[in-house]
């Protein structure tokens, strides 16, 4: 499957765990993705990804390809692939504590996030982590 999206990949203590993240065009997933690399996150995928049995790349043409808005487009260290872990769909949530929802086609956790958020890397990290099982919590998304 490819999507118009983009993925980051955050090592954890059994490897690295990846994120996708989803949105219209001009929401921010580049420019997050920007920001989650500045914090140690490592580049699967910017603009396409290929999604073949839970497992993101990206498309040879895009491999290492990042699009800074207003800049141009960068060749960037990437992961060749990464788990898929966690689907991000980017803009404002508005609930405290939201109900667990679960991507319909990916069968994956998913989140709302604002990526205009100064915390939206911090936040993705702690839901990542929550994703994975690393971390408890008493109410909210990753609550069965």
């Amino acid at each position: 499957m490819r999507l118009h999206a983009s993925c980051a990949a955050q090592l954890g203590p059994d490897g690295y765990d990846s994120v996708l993240l989803l949105g219209a065009p001009g929401c921010g997933k580049s420019d997050l993705l920007l920001r989650l690399m500045d914090h140690g996150w490592q580049l699967v995928a910017d603009d396409q990804v290929i999604i073949e049995n839970g497992i993101a790349c990206a498309p040879a043409a895009l491999a290492g390809v990042l699009e800074v808005r207003g800049l141009g487009l960068f060749k960037q260290p990437y992961l060749a692939k990464a788990p898929l872990r966690l689907v991000v769909q980017l803009g404002v949530q508005t609930i405290r504590l939201p109900e667990p929802q679960f991507h319909d086609i990916l069968k994956l956790p998913m989140i709302t996030l604002d990526p205009a958020q100064p915390s939206a890397p911090a936040r993705l990290a702690l839901a990542l982590a929550g994703a994975c099982g690393r971390v408890a919590q008493i109410a909210g998304v990753f609550t069965a």
